[in-house]
């Protein structure tokens, strides 16, 4: 299995068919969510490979040295903070990372500040909070544990973030395989199927979502059944 080629095969998917968190998280089993980020700007939607760096000590010092560092181009940066709880960067970094480090977005689950800034742009920016007051920009304490380090860069590093308006969902290492792209491609004939049952065939969610009356009879042609079984059966959808 070619993680790298299969990861950017569902990302490409992902972006040409705006598949949703909320559909993401479906995949996953209800499950993903980056707990407590939420979109700075409305109709943002962001998805690709992750790239974590950390923040730690009410300081942004460790931000600046990392980002400077690492190659963010096409990449999501994915700012882990430890323990701060004042904004770890404002405007300056985060049109450094997105305009010259090239990344396609910033998630912060920490706060961020010059937010009038960041909405004027229109940055893909998804955060935790927003404050005035910022840290500092020299080392402030001790280094991030090790262990910790290892642990978030393990967890992280080479992920697929999706980002939109209702927030972030991560796609991990271990489930970027070939049953992903089946069930990506399972979700999204599945909502195509469902709506024209809504829209088309006028049915009720009760007998769309719940009943599954759609498998029933004719009501749609036998070529449509085909594919839909044959993407689920793929993906194992449902185990």
């Amino acid at each position: 299995m070619n993680i790298q080629k299969i990861r950017t095969q569902a990302i490409e998917l992902i972006e040409s068919n705006r598949i949703s968190t909320t559909e993401i998280g479906d995949v996953l089993g209800k499950t993903g969510q980056i707990e407590s980020v939420y979109p700075l700007n409305r109709q943002q939607f962001r998805a690709g490979e992750v790239v974590c760096i950390y923040a730690i000590n009410n300081s942004n010092y460790e931000v600046h040295k990392q980002v400077a560092e690492l190659d963010l181009a096409d990449k999501i940066l994915f700012i882990y903070n430890v323990n701060c709880d004042k904004a770890i960067f404002g405007d300056l970094v985060s049109k450094y990372i997105l305009l010259y480090k090239r990344a396609k977005a910033i998630v912060i689950n920490g706060i961020l500040r010059d937010i009038p800034d960041l909405i004027k742009e229109n940055y893909p920016i998804w955060l935790n909070g927003k404050s005035p007051i910022g840290c500092v920009n020299r080392k402030n304490g001790p280094d991030i544990d090790p262990e910790l380090y290892k642990e978030i860069k393990e967890k992280y590093d080479g992920s697929i973030m999706v980002c939109d308006d209702s927030g972030v969902v991560m796609i991990p290492k271990e489930k970027i395989n070939d049953k992903l792209i089946a069930k990506l491609q399972y979700i999204e004939y599945q909502e195509d199927i469902w709506f024209y049952c809504l829209d088309s065939l006028k049915m009720s969610t009760f007998d769309i979502v719940c009943q599954k009356k759609y498998l029933e009879g004719d009501l749609l042609d036998k070529k449509r059944l085909e594919q839909l079984a044959h993407f689920q059966k793929e993906s194992d959808w449902g185990k």
